[in-house]
């Protein structure tokens, strides 16, 4: 499920280990986060780097949550997955003859493997599904997922989807890989596609699976802020050529929050931002790349360059306006180290899962990663049936699903899930408006779930109003400050806290609905 790196990637490697897949996506093939990726992929390849370097970055990053023995698998074959998209096809840069390596914030190294300048995504995308089509994979496209469905001692056995002309369909199978990305469109402000709205967390959540990390959103520091124009992300390889941050007189302010300036983690970075932009009163800040030559700005970032002239931007000539957004859900369904849930039969590889790599904060360019090296695992296990899942958190959440009834879906509800995300359960956050919007998210779940959740799919605004619950309930439960979780009444890190936070769904009890 999910046609992004680690859903593509995992249906052709599972193609070429004499399986038999079904590709099935929410939209078209191509439509992903993945596509919209700039900076690229993070890999200790070049000269002077190891993994034990990468593996020292994710951990700083990750503010004292990573998990370092996956962790360790994510750098140590970052190299082989790399070789793999090599040998799939991906046009990866190259300088005589070298992969060409860049730089971002927080990597102590230039790893940053990239195709296109910053068009990796669209390579890795446009590769991945034309060598899907040319092995004759089969594909379901336009096919939104209602439900997976388990039986017995087997676990999950059928998916159930709905096309976009409204037919809702049953594909019986042996096992269930969700890679169905994140969850970032739900907010207002994000670097998203409209796709990313948390269906598969969603999904698998109500069959009983089990969730963790879901109060930790990544908000990028530098998006597009432009009236009329789409939130688009400014790659902060860009930052790593030399690109400053000004305030809108011309200051550069980032020096005042932290010692790695610009090269900082994404987390300081955007609470830098807010800060900077709330004392001087102002609606955003300002990327200043004049300092990169002309003809190196539009070599390295020529998809950014042609975006930001047709919205009447020189950036050789003048300052970028940014500000953060959603970017990137780092909890989603539980997994152990070769992607099984705790439900039996289903998989997950990608952003939809939380294989605790990225900690509280995710190190830049760790994402496509993440898909293509537990996607690789996901496809060499789907061989084997045995099945032990992830352990239990020391901490978990219990969303309670509601005795609702059913209703239609409504384009208010959603814009107001995406306006309370954003102001309530964004970069600041404070225990009143985590549990005000708790409240309300679970009275819209309420109002728009089914009469009977067990044989009737959430889908739409009720799958909305599930995932930012789910986000809400696990911030509200974290009573301290922590990579990119920060709460204004508890702004300090807490030993206490050094764990992970795991979220259950308790439906209702049936015995209600039969005394009816």
């Amino acid at each position: 499920m999910g046609s992004g790196i680690a859903g593509l990637y995992v249906a052709i490697r599972c193609h070429e280990l004499g399986l038999r897949p079904t590709l099935v996506t929410k939209a078209t093939l191509e439509e992903s986060n993945t596509r919209y990726a700039q900076g690229g992929i993070a890999a200790a390849i070049g000269p002077g780097d190891s993994p034990a370097q990468h593996l020292a970055d994710t951990v700083r990053a990750g503010a004292g949550l990573v998990d370092r023995s996956r962790a360790r698998i994510l750098v140590g074959e970052a190299p082989a997955r790399i070789a793999d998209l090599v040998r799939l096809g991906v046009p990866f840069d190259t300088i005589d003859g070298h992969v060409a390596l860049g730089r971002e914030a927080a990597h102590h190294r230039s790893r940053i493997v990239h195709a296109g300048g910053d068009a990796t995504g669209l390579h890795v995308e446009e590769t991945l599904k034309h060598r899907a089509l040319d092995l004759g994979i089969d594909l379901s496209e336009r096919t939104q997922l209602l439900r997976v469905t388990s039986q017995g001692p087997d676990g999950v056995r059928a998916v159930v989807g709905r096309s976009t002309g409204g037919s809702v369909s049953e594909i019986e199978t042996g096992a269930v890989v969700l890679a169905t990305g994140g969850a970032g469109s739900l907010y207002s402000q994000s670097s998203n596609p409209w796709v990313a709205t948390g269906d598969g967390i969603a999904v698998a959540a109500l069959a009983g699976a089990l969730l963790a990390d879901m109060e930790f959103v990544q908000f990028h520091p530098t998006v597009f802020a432009h009236r009329g124009a789409p939130r688009y992300l400014m790659t902060e390889a860009i930052r790593g050529e030399g690109a400053l941050l000004r305030n809108r007189a011309g200051e550069r302010f980032l020096p005042r929050y932290h010692r790695e300036a610009e090269m900082a983690p994404r987390d300081i970075v955007s609470r830098a931002i807010v800060a900077e932009m709330e004392r001087t009163r102002t609606d955003c800040v300002y990327l200043d790349a004049t300092g990169i030559p002309r003809e190196k700005l539009w070599a390295r970032f020529p998809t950014i360059c042609h975006f930001l002239q047709q919205h009447g931007i020189d950036p050789t000539r003048e300052g970028i306006p940014v500000t953060p957004a959603a970017h990137f859900l780092i909890g989603g369904v539980a997994t152990d180290a070769v992607g099984r849930s705790s439900l039996r039969g289903l998989w997950a590889c990608g952003e939809v899962a939380a294989t605790g790599v990225h900690g509280a904060n995710r190190l830049a360019s760790n994402s496509l990663l993440e898909g293509v090296v537990f996607g690789e695992r996901v496809a060499r296990h789907l061989r084997s049936r045995a099945w032990s899942g992830p352990p239990r958190p020391r901490r978990l959440v219990a969303v309670a699903l509601p005795d609702g009834d059913a209703a239609e879906e409504s384009l208010l509800a959603r814009r107001e899930i995406r306006r309370r995300l954003w102001h309530d359960v964004g970069i600041l956050r404070n225990g009143p408006a985590l549990e005000a919007s708790a409240e309300r998210f679970q009275t819209l779940l309420q109002r728009f779930g089914p009469e009977d959740p067990e044989s009737a799919p959430l889908g739409g605004t009720a799958h909305a109003a599930l995932v930012a619950l789910c986000i809400a309930q696990a911030a509200h439960e974290r009573t301290e400050s922590r990579g990119v979780h920060y709460r204004t009444d508890f702004p300090r890190p807490r030993p206490a806290w050094a764990l992970h936070i795991g979220v259950e769904v308790e439906r209702p009890q049936r015995s209600k609905r039969a005394n009816r």
